[in-house]
């Protein structure tokens, strides 16, 4: 039986973004009996960076599953869950291990209401970090995102504060469609700010001001947002005024704030960790294109990873955008006349 904790509307505490999404699952499950959560050593271990510690030691067996090391195992398990109105929440230990489970997440997940007209919903969200920045071994840390951003049915959303992903897991856990919910590892320790303990959704598809500015717009999600406020400190240091402009939904994407912040400011750089060609910087220069053209001063910049297999720990830092490029990117633009 469900039930809602009692909680006062002003009530938060400090947390970082693991602890933050540890506590979001917890309530879910509280607060609704049909919701589970599936996934490699998420249950006894409480998963490989402890996001799900102590959901198997409250709930039990049934709503908290291990599975064999198979990520379409775990995707197809979760449309059948579905289906039969279980509201499951899967963990793909790394984003890049879901190559493994893509004819699942777009062939099946993402096609579900289309192919029964409605009838069923797969409502299921995919739980998935990626990123860099913690020396991991091969296919750890690709981000990959863009590529189910090309699927249709499925959102996608990358928090990039602790408060966000709390909002934003509980929105995508009530959402009647599937969400690919992606995580930062950098962020998973490193993000700490103030988190609401009680009721806190986060509308999908609503873009967010992180700072204003008027030269020049950094347009970023997930841990690149970070970056992009260290670098507009240092801007400031030039007398550059830098608005950081967090996306956090890809999918559905915020059109309107996009447009909004070019027409302020007439200049802008969009960051990304995944390889430069076919990122989503690409469908937001496209967009920027679409919608507000003449409102550009100067040809957008892209920050990115380079064309190129993630690499090796020991050589990430020159492959990961850091401060530096952005601060790079953004001096190309301003200076432009």
């Amino acid at each position: 039986m469900s039930h809602v904790e009692e909680i006062p509307d002003d009530a938060s505490q400090e947390m970082n973004m693991l602890e933050a999404i540890n506590h979001t699952l917890h309530q879910e499950m509280r607060r609704d009996e049909r919701v589970m959560v599936l996934g490699e050593d998420v249950g006894h271990n409480g998963g490989v960076f402890r996001a799900t510690d102590g959901l198997h030691t409250e709930f039990g067996g049934d709503r908290v599953v291990d599975t064999p090391l198979a990520e379409a195992v775990i995707v197809g398990t979760s449309v059948g869950l579905a289906a039969a109105g279980q509201i499951p929440v899967a963990e793909i230990q790394f984003l890049g291990f879901a190559y493994q489970a893509m004819h699942q997440i777009a062939g099946q997940a993402a096609r579900l209401r289309f192919r029964t007209r409605g009838r069923f919903q797969a409502r299921i969200t995919i739980r998935s970090p990626f990123g860099g920045g913690v020396r991991t071994p091969e296919l750890h840390s690709d981000s990959i995102l863009s590529q189910f951003a090309n699927v249709p049915g499925l959102k996608i959303v990358a928090p990039s504060s602790a408060s966000d992903a709390k909002g934003m897991l509980a929105t995508a856990i009530r959402d009647p469609d599937p969400v690919l919910f992606l995580e930062p590892l950098r962020g998973y320790r490193m993000i700490k700010d103030e988190v609401p303990l009680g009721e806190h959704l986060v509308e999908l598809g609503k873009a967010r001001t992180v700072s204003d500015g008027s030269d020049v717009v950094i347009i970023a999600w997930s841990y690149m947002v970070d970056v992009a406020m260290r670098a507009a400190t240092e801007l400031a240091n030039e007398g550059i005024s830098a608005r950081i402009v967090d996306l956090r939904s890809i999918v559905p994407l915020d059109t309107e704030a996009i447009a909004q912040a070019v027409e302020d400011c007439g200049r802008v750089v969009v960051v990304q960790e995944a390889p430069e060609t076919n990122g989503f910087a690409s469908e937001v220069i496209a967009t920027i294109n679409d919608t507000s053209f003449y409102s550009l001063e100067a040809p957008v910049e892209r920050v990115s990873g380079w064309d190129a297999p993630y690499p090796t720990g020991q050589l990430e830092d020159f492959y990961v955008p850091d401060v530096g490029r952005v601060v790079a990117a953004v001096r190309r633009v301003v200076e432009t006349p």
